[in-house]
């Protein structure tokens, strides 16, 4: 087995950041891409659009078992395996030109991408340990917010220069290049191998999602980047069919979406000893407001101007409201962190791909107002979501002070 040399570890954590965001690269580069690929294919929206799902999904479920099954037999073989696996799957939607072939290689996009990433997060926990690792995993979220700000940004400068194609072939000459350069650096980095108990393993993924304010929270996280997700399907159509753009601008526009998202969870950092439910409480109260008032307004007058200016603001708050529950979930089972970060990354993308492909499918959604509609429809849900939230967290907390009670009581 190849090891990682002392001299190499610095490339070998470059080449980790790296790969880390390639989840959101996979989704979010051929977004300005997508009418172009349904006229190209001569199928509807909705037949494109269910390529993200199918991605969405199948590294969803994937990242709620890889954890364990990366600890049982490695990181490094799993991981290079997968790169070469994601670049041919790459390299077959670029040529192929057929929808359900499109489909099958999105799924094993889907399953690889779920094997390098959480593999490159235990690569930090495996060769880092005290300040160093805390350091490194609290730009986790700074380094995967990079994808939806650069991807779409240079997907539309791709479709407009090469068309749909040259998306995927970038994915796919971009994964052979680090996998060049993870086979010349790279190495095992697990010290202690575990045995793959499936049974015991699944109880404890089972035990965790029965935990009611975990999985409201799960709902909740979920709800907030499904606004994200619905803007990314159907924002193409919307700027490069009814406002006639280019799909440069898609790609602009996406980036600004992005960046307002990464905004939000800087926000939620600076009013980190705020109470919770209070914070998110307002910031879904502005976000419900901003979402009506994009209804409300496109009955007047619509434009990309409008259409942005009020996409912007809702993003702002998902991206507050995200990295707020985020973080209590993760925080939830401190026994169980592995577990709960499975679950939660995994959840994520699953009830995501519901929301986001129920919603732009139930509505096709081809304008502002229906894009505000569909705002205001899982800002409502996110609402009551939160009310249940709030009283399963107080149940939580009676049982931990009573639990404390109790354990005062026998020691004396």
């Amino acid at each position: 087995m190849k090891l990682i040399k002392e001299h190499h570890r610095g490339i070998s954590t470059v080449l980790a950041f790296a790969l880390i965001p390639l989840s959101g690269f996979a989704t979010d580069i051929y977004i300005p891409s997508l009418p172009s690929m349904a006229k190209e294919l001569a199928v509807n929206n909705s037949a494109v659009q269910l390529s993200l799902i199918a991605f969405m999904i199948s590294s969803g479920v994937s990242q709620l078992f890889v954890g364990s099954l990366l600890d049982s037999f490695g990181r490094y073989r799993i991981g290079t395996i997968s790169l070469l696996v994601f670049a041919f799957a790459s390299f077959t939607i670029a040529i192929c030109h057929n929808i359900n072939l499109i489909y099958a290689m999105r799924v094993l996009q889907g399953i690889t991408v779920a094997l390098i990433v959480v593999g490159k997060r235990a690569y930090f926990v495996d060769m880092y340990s005290g300040e160093q690792l805390k350091h490194y995993t609290s730009l986790f979220s700074i380094i995967w917010a990079t994808a939806p700000i650069v991807a779409p940004f240079i997907g539309g400068y791709l479709e407009a220069a090469f068309g749909w194609e040259s998306n995927f072939l970038f994915l796919g000459i971009a994964t052979l290049s680090l996998l060049v350069l993870e086979l010349a650096y790279g190495g095992e980095s697990l010290k202690n191998y575990h045995p793959f108990k499936a049974k015991s393993i699944l109880q404890a993924y089972l035990s965790t999602i029965k935990t009611r304010d975990f999985s409201l929270g799960l709902i909740l996280i979920s709800l907030s980047y499904a606004m994200l997700v619905v803007y990314g399907m159907s924002s193409p159509f919307i700027i490069e069919h009814i406002f006639h753009f280019s799909p440069v601008v898609t790609g602009y526009c996406s980036l600004l979406s992005g960046v307002s998202l990464m905004a939000g969870g800087i926000i939620s950092k600076t009013l980190i000893k705020r109470p919770l439910v209070k914070k998110v409480s307002i910031a879904l109260a502005l976000q419900l407001s901003f979402a009506a008032l994009m209804v409300f307004t496109a009955g007047i007058k619509t434009s990309l101007f409008t259409l942005m200016a009020f996409t912007v603001l809702v993003h702002l708050l998902s991206g507050f409201v995200f990295n707020n529950i985020f973080a209590y979930c993760l925080g939830r089972f401190s026994k169980n962190a592995g577990i709960a970060s499975g679950v939660t990354g995994g959840s994520l993308y699953i009830i995501t791909s519901f929301f986001s492909y129920g919603i732009v499918n139930l509505m096709a959604i081809k304008n502002q107002q229906l894009l505000g509609i569909a705002y205001l429809s899982f800002a409502i849900i996110a609402v009551i979501t939160l009310v249940l939230f709030n009283k399963a967290r107080a149940v939580h907390q009676k049982e931990q002070e009573a639990a404390v009670v109790l354990t005062a009581e026998v020691a004396i």
